[in-house]
């Protein structure tokens, strides 16, 4: 899947560090995410939704195999 995540992040002007304070998530876990490496739980992937104030699906983008 992949994701928006880095790009809106850096729209915001926050570091990986600020972010994963603000969802409650370790810096790993925000690094393993933008690179693809890791999909969030549903739970993660909508609270990134709302700190960002944006639909899960404009977030992530699932993409068929």
């Amino acid at each position: 899947m992949k994701n928006r995540l880095r790009e809106l992040r850096e729209e915001r002007g926050l570091t990986q560090e600020e972010l994963a304070k603000a969802l409650g998530v370790t810096r790993q876990t925000i690094i393993a995410i933008e690179k693809g490496r890791y999909d969030p739980s549903l739970k993660l992937a909508f609270r990134i939704a709302r700190f960002f104030n944006r639909p899960v699906e404009e977030i992530f983008i699932y993409e068929e195999d």
